[in-house]
């Protein structure tokens, strides 16, 4: 079983001269895509105007394209600043269905020096109730580094 803490160290490698944000992402996606069987959909989607986000770099099927900040888990962790841990994506009317096989999804905020998300990242599972609180632990702490080292 692969660790949280080898691909945290993989990514901290992969992206030690990297200064380009949309090969980062794109790195980290790969990574956690391939290192977690139950991550079915991974992907950011980057804040690109003042309560909109826009597609980043992912993999899986095809993604929603735009989300504003009022729409869906995606949009709720945008506006609050805060992980959305959704066991169970039924009991969310807001959940927005980009792929009906999805049953369980996390969206990790990305955060900039002054706290502004600038980014959010979307796990999807067609799992029920399949991350674990280390899988948002690590996800988080993920999230915290990329803010730290791209803005």
């Amino acid at each position: 079983m692969t660790s949280h803490k080898d691909v945290f160290a993989r990514i901290e490698s992969l992206l030690d001269d990297e200064t380009d944000w949309v090969s980062a992402m794109s790195t980290v996606v790969c990574e956690l895509h391939n290192s977690f069987e139950h991550f079915h959909w991974t992907g950011f989607y980057r804040t690109v105007e003042p309560n909109l986000l826009k597609i980043g770099p992912y993999q899986g099927g095809h993604g929603c394209l735009v989300i504003p900040f009022d729409k869906g888990i995606c949009g709720a962790a945008a506006t609050s600043g805060e992980t959305q841990n959704v066991p169970d994506v039924h009991a969310r009317p807001e959940h927005i269905a980009c792929s009906s096989s999805t049953l369980s999804e996390v969206v990790v905020p990305v955060k900039d020096s002054e706290g502004n998300v600038v980014a959010v990242l979307d796990l999807d599972s067609d799992l029920p109730a399949a991350f674990s609180s280390e899988d948002i632990e690590f996800t988080e702490q993920v999230c915290e580094y990329l803010g730290k080292k791209y803005f």
